[in-house]
Parts: C-alpha cells; sequence; structure tokens
C-alpha cells in the first residue's frame, strides 16, 4: 500500500512539474504573470466564486463537482473537495447566498447551505428536471444575472438542425426556485459563456459556429443582449453574414441581430468575464476576456488561448490575443475553458486537458 501511495505522489508531483514547465511557453503582455493556481482538478470547466477562499468548479467528462480551497489566504489552493460524482456531465455552477447550484444535462440542481458543508456535503435538490435530454450541445453554463434570475442556455441538438421546440438554440432564464421559466434569447447555437456588464447589466455571451461549412468560416461570436427576445441567426445565418446552405432561404441574415465581434472561426469560445476590478492597467478595465478552447476539426488548429475584446460603450473596437502558448505547433498543451475575476482582481482560467488552474496577476 505504501509503495502505491508512493507512486500516486510521484505521478502527482510529475504532472505539476509538467505543468509549470509550461507555463514558461504561456505568452502575456508585459507586467502580467501566470502561475499554477489549482492542479488535480480532474476536467476543470465552468468557474463560479463562493464564500471567500473557495471556488466551485463543474466539469464534462468526469461528471464531478468541485471546491478548490484557498485556506491560508496566499492565493493558492490547498485542498480540494469532491461535492458530487457520477452526474451527467455537470459543467455549469453557480453560486448564490450560500447555495450550490449545478446543471447537468437535462437537470439544475441545488446543494443548499453548502459552505458549511464542503467535506459532507448536502443531497443534491433538483429545481427544474425537464430540461431536453439530448447530449449534442447539452453541457450547460449557469450564472446568475443582476435582476436575480438563473440563466442556463440550451445548445442545439445538432451541428446544423432546426428543431419544434423553441428551447433549443436558446438561453432562457428562470428563478431561483425553478419557476417562471422563459426563453430569453433565440437563435443562438450553443453558448457556453456569458456575463452581464458592469454599468448597463446587459447580457453579453459567446457562441460557437456550425462546423462543416468551411475551413476559416464562420466566425464564433460575441453577442449582445441588453433585452428578452432578440435572435441571433440560427440556424439560418451565421456570424451575421453567412446564409447556411440548407436554411438560409428560408430567412434573411437582415432579419437577426449581427455580432457584436466576430471571434475567430472554430477557435470553440466558451467563458468569458467582464473586468471590474481596477487592478489590471486602465486599457483593460474596459475589457471582455473569453477563453477559446480550440479547435477539434481545422487542418491548421486554432484558438487555445485567451482574447481580450476592447468596448467603447456597447460598441467592441478592439480583439486581440491576451494569453497564448497552450498550442506549441499541433501539440495541444492545455485548453482554456473559463474565466473568473477574482476578489482582489486577479483572473482564474481552468484548464480541461491539463487538469488545473491557473491565475494571472498584475505586476504594479
Amino acid at each position: 500500500r505504501f509503495s502505491i501511495f508512493l507512486i500516486l505522489i510521484n505521478s502527482v508531483c510529475a504532472q505539476a512539474q509538467k505543468i509549470q514547465d509550461m507555463l514558461h511557453l504561456i505568452k502575456l503582455p508585459e507586467g502580467f504573470k501566470i502561475e499554477l493556481y489549482a492542479t488535480e482538478v480532474e476536467n476543470a470547466r465552468s468557474l463560479a466564486q463562493g464564500p471567500k477562499g473557495v471556488i466551485f468548479v463543474g466539469s464534462r467528462n468526469e461528471g464531478k463537482v468541485y471546491a478548490v480551497v484557498d485556506e491560508d489566504g496566499d492565493w493558492k489552493s490547498d485542498k480540494t473537495y469532491v461535492l458530487a460524482e457520477g452526474l451527467n456531465q455537470p459543467n455549469g455552477v453557480a453560486y448564490r447566498d450560500g447555495d450550490l447550484y449545478i446543471a447537468e444535462i437535462s437537470t439544475v440542481s441545488v446543494m443548499r447551505g453548502i459552505d458549511d458543508q464542503l467535506a459532507n456535503p448536502p443531497k443534491m435538490q433538483a429545481i427544474l428536471d425537464d430540461f431536453p435530454t439530448e447530449k449534442h450541445h447539452g453541457w450547460k453554463y449557469i450564472a446568475f444575472g443582476p435582476d436575480g434570475k438563473l440563466y442556463v442556455p440550451i445548445g442545439a441538438p445538432c451541428n446544423i438542425c432546426l428543431s419544434e421546440d423553441e428551447r433549443f438554440a436558446s438561453i432562457t432564464r428562470m428563478n431561483a426556485d425553478g419557476s417562471d421559466f422563459e426563453v430569453f434569447a433565440h437563435g443562438i447555437r450553443n453558448s457556453v459563456g456569458f456575463d452581464w456588464h458592469p454599468k448597463t447589466k446587459e447580457l453579453w455571451f459567446t457562441d460557437n459556429g456550425r462546423d462543416w461549412f468551411g475551413e476559416n468560416k464562420p466566425n464564433d461570436e460575441l453577442n449582445h443582449a441588453p433585452e428578452k427576445g432578440m435572435h441571433f441567426g440560427f440556424p439560418h445565418c451565421h456570424a451575421g453574414e453567412y446564409a447556411d446552405p440548407k436554411f438560409g432561404d428560408k430567412r434573411s441574415c437582415n432579419e437577426f441581430i449581427a455580432p457584436a465581434q466576430k471571434l475567430g472561426a472554430h477557435v470553440a469560445s466558451l467563458g468569458m468575464t467582464f473586468i471590474k476590478k481596477d487592478v489590471f492597467p486602465e486599457e483593460y478595465r474596459k475589457s471582455i476576456f473569453i477563453a477559446e478552447h480550440g479547435s477539434w476539426n481545422k487542418t491548421v488548429p486554432d484558438g487555445y488561448r485567451i482574447t481580450r475584446v476592447e468596448l467603447n460603450g456597447n460598441e467592441a473596437v478592439n480583439y486581440e490575443v491576451f494569453a497564448e502558448g497552450w498550442l506549441s505547433g499541433a501539440e495541444r498543451l492545455g485548453r482554456p475553458v473559463d474565466v473568473l475575476e477574482m476578489e482582489d482582481g486577479s483572473l482564474l482560467v481552468s484548464d480541461d486537458h491539463a487538469n488545473c488552474i491557473y491565475r494571472i496577476t498584475y505586476l504594479k
């Protein structure tokens, strides 16, 4: 048993060292630094900030939900709790008033009073369990909006199709108890990240473009939805400019809301966050940071990076790479999934390929 324990310890240390070596390859603007925040968080996906020192992490392939805890306040995790396992792609997590919300494929549940029960977590209680069961784009990102409602996207159950169920290809919302469920925005193929503008309180979200339409088209999208009922084109129009070969003749691109910013084609734009603190340099404070998970079917891989979209009011005026190096030639070293601004203004980045969480800081 002792030999097995040593083997496991050596394996963990070797993995941590491998990631540390990889960090030297990550390029950031001058003044910024990236380091490990947590390791051995298998398939780390969506992030949610809990009480001080606690970050909740969802997964997709592992079926687990974690609590990563910084016990001594040094901005590095000290312990990881597995709060649930054996779940159906629990990608999405959201924290509110001491409760942890977890989104599986067809169910959104809650763990009440999680703060003091990390070591012995409470049972999950379903608040809405009749979401579609299709797994294609069925994993979800969830978050509470400024209106107190829980926003839950439902991806298209396909690469390209038109479903009679209006819930597909949308972002929905509901009350914290699951009541008053409604579709907030339509025509969204697969959003796995959104946030609200810190001043206007309006929703912005990423959306993944369709596959098998071209090596360099259509673009992924950053979209702005200031009100309920807007339609962003899927499956008729892509990125505000390309009529779909199968569904484009049914409705014109002019009928839909064009992207606020076109992102790279097939880069798999996932988590995003506004910068709200005054810690990063001023030019970064009117920005959205986006985790581009990386392409899976391009001849020349693209993405595998963190990008920044600078805003002037509600207009995107600049789109650029902020952090890159997770793609080395054709070798995939890591795949960023979500970005989260912490209380001290640093930026956490989850990586479901390297099974870890990074922390990016600005050195004044």
